[in-house]
């Protein structure tokens, strides 16, 4: 083998001897950390969030290492599936204005949220969800559940918002579909001191927000699990929704930080505690939004 591969035979003996190098080792310690932070993120994680989260432990580390240390390892984020949508239009209501015209950024909370529904397929059939998304930080400040999808769906997650955070004068965006149209949600609204917003017909561009945390919800726990019943998934949505996504969920908008965080900081310290990253086209943002293969 030697003679073969051109080495002396002495070479070879001194490295099988030999230890591991420091690299190796230290290698070793890293992805004993990066492992452990995927499997605390349940295996939603990719090498962006990982480097974030060794970063804030004091783990001085690129990028590229741990996208390399988590390859080897057969380590990877959550993934985009196919979505469809559930937005049902009625050519017969007078919808509201579009008070947004896609300009999707608040300088404070409370100043602007967007509402979406969507299905959670289980065993036992559809399980509807409603939530209300404050534009400042992405936190879910309302949601709800039921097996249908009518008005007092979206009421209810309306009301949720409401009963966490009486802003007066709050632009609610949603799209054209007849549980936002309706007349007892626009009395609802007027009642509440709330502005209802509606987009454009058929544009996913309007409501890309929603539609982003739909596409995260789908990629991180709905790809990864099944619900024989509907009581299973209700429980999931809320640990997804309230044990993960608002309080720990690193959000690339927001600085690779949770959505709760980002309001903390920024009731701490005011408006230049927090940055948002510049913001994206609306065409490439409603694009993430779309069935893509792609790591966190």
């Amino acid at each position: 083998m030697c003679r073969v591969f051109r080495v002396s035979s002495s070479g070879y003996y001194a490295w099988a001897r030999r230890g591991p190098s420091a690299r190796a080792l230290e290698d070793a310690r890293l992805t004993a950390r990066i492992r452990m932070y995927h499997a605390k993120s349940r295996g939603r994680y990719g090498a962006p969030n990982i480097h974030a989260d060794l970063h804030d432990e004091g783990i001085r580390v690129g990028k590229k290492r741990v996208a390399r240390l988590m390859k080897a390892e057969g380590l990877q984020g959550a993934c985009f599936r196919k979505w469809v949508t559930t937005t049902v239009r009625d050519g017969d209501a007078q919808p509201s204005a579009d008070l947004v015209q896609r300009q999707f950024s608040a300088n404070a909370p409370n100043r602007l949220r967007v509402a979406d529904s969507t299905y959670i397929p289980t065993w036992a059939g559809f399980l509807f969800l409603a939530v209300v998304l404050d534009g400042f930080s992405r936190r879910i400040v309302g949601w709800a559940m039921a097996e249908h999808l009518r008005t007092e769906l979206v009421l209810s997650a309306l009301n949720m918002a409401l009963g966490q955070r009486r802003a007066k004068g709050v632009v609610h965006h949603s799209d054209h579909g007849t549980q936002y149209t309706s007349i007892a949600f626009g009395l609802r609204c007027q009642e509440a001191k709330v502005r209802p917003s509606i987009g454009s017909v058929g544009d996913a561009y309007d409501n890309a927000m929603c539609e982003s945390f739909f596409a995260t919800l789908e990629r991180e726990l709905l790809a990864r699990r099944r619900f024989e019943t509907k009581a299973q998934a209700r429980m999931a949505i809320f640990e997804f929704i309230e044990g993960w996504y608002n309080p720990v969920r690193r959000h690339t908008r927001l600085g690779r930080i949770s959505p709760i965080e980002f309001e903390r900081r920024h009731s701490m310290h005011g408006e230049h505690a927090v940055t948002h990253r510049p913001a994206r086209s609306v065409a490439r943002q409603a694009l993430r939004a779309q069935p893509v293969d792609n790591r966190l």
